[in-house]
């Protein structure tokens, strides 16, 4: 008859500290590795005992109600656990623990802050991405979700989170009102977790962009895209001592033919800025995991060859550069500004407002 280890001998190996979850939340391989059968394990979850078992393998180490990083690590163990015939190695802590597996859905877009999604403690599914020839079921709080080809995780505070652009790809699979959709792609865009063309090509590839609560919120976030990015555009200009330019223009030779757009003009200098907020739309064919848009990009192409020609230095700008390098934007402006100086002088346009 197997004896049973008294508590206060499970306890004195275990550290507890209040504040450290991977301590409060470990699996039946950790507790192994300290030196716990399953026997002693069970012992320890009996009704009234110090221990609970919140997930197939996955203990929590005291009475009380899980808290919402207990759930979301122990929901990493429960998915990252590998397969038994992979189980060489015991497990060790925290990422070590978690395999491919990573967090997305709610709580992934509740460890990036986003307002629009309830705190990681009111989360009451936690959904978790692994690899698509895991054999494992969705169980309790626990919605795996399998998946071809796994993005590359950012780490939130040391837990493995889906990027934000697959996170909201897998909320809005499970969203039936437009208004919800237009909310969440809205905050991504204007809180810049994300930009418009890398949310559109994600929801393409999750084949979501002709559902009826999709298409209009898609409008709804390009308008709101080219307006955060004009809006970064012309604080770019401002903080860094740009001169100011024409804002929002088109360009047309004298008595011929327009030229198109242009987001900020230097006539002094002749050089323009275009905003790239090109996005895939429902239809698009896609091509190595991306939407081809060779139509649009092929009109870009020809309209900045043609001002090229002209004389006219065309800076390309995308609103993923302006959020996340601005002062490399700002620096790559100044020095077509400067170098007007030794360049041939450009052909007489004619700037209207646009």
């Amino acid at each position: 008859m197997t004896q049973n280890t008294p508590l206060s001998s499970c306890s004195s190996r275990l550290p507890l500290h209040p504040r450290d979850v991977t301590q409060r939340v470990l699996s039946a391989a950790q507790l192994r590795t300290r030196g716990l059968s399953a026997a002693q394990t069970s012992a320890q979850c009996l009704p009234g005992g110090p221990w609970q078992q919140i997930l197939p393998g996955v203990y929590l180490l005291h009475p009380g109600p899980p808290t919402g990083p207990e759930r979301l690590h122990g929901a990493l163990l429960y998915a990252g656990r590998p397969p038994v015939s992979a189980r060489r190695a015991p497990a060790g802590p925290g990422d070590a623990a978690y395999g491919e597996a990573m967090v997305t859905g709610v709580a992934a877009l509740a460890l990036h802050g986003f307002a629009t999604v309830p705190d990681l403690g009111a989360v009451h599914r936690i959904d978790v991405l692994v690899p698509r020839t895991r054999r494992l079921r969705s169980t309790r709080f626990v919605e795996v979700l399998r998946t071809a080809a796994l993005p590359v995780p950012v780490r939130v505070d040391g837990v493995p989170v889906a990027p934000v652009e697959r996170a909201v790809a897998d909320v809005v699979a499970g969203l039936d009102e437009a208004a919800d959709v237009r909310r969440l792609l809205t905050e991504a865009v204007r809180e810049g977790h994300s930009d418009p063309a890398a949310l559109v090509r994600e929801l393409s590839a999750a084949k979501l962009l002709g559902r009826a609560a999709v298409v209009g919120a898609v409008d709804a976030l390009l308008a709101e895209g080219r307006a955060v990015a004009e809006g970064r555009l012309y604080a770019m200009v401002r903080e860094h001592g740009l001169p100011e330019p024409l804002w929002n223009v088109e360009l047309r030779l004298p008595g011929g033919p327009g030229l198109g757009g242009i987001d900020a003009y230097w006539p002094d200098h002749a050089v323009a800025v275009v905003l790239d907020t090109r996005a895939p739309r429902h239809g698009a064919e896609v091509r190595g995991g991306r939407p081809s848009d060779e139509a649009a990009w092929s009109a870009y192409a020809a309209k900045r060859e043609h001002l090229e020609r002209l004389g006219v230095t065309v800076v390309h700008l995308t609103p993923r550069k302006l959020r996340e390098a601005a002062d490399q934007q700002a620096t790559v402006v100044r020095t077509a500004l400067m170098a007007a100086a030794d360049r041939e002088p450009a052909a007489y346009v004619t700037v209207l407002p646009r």
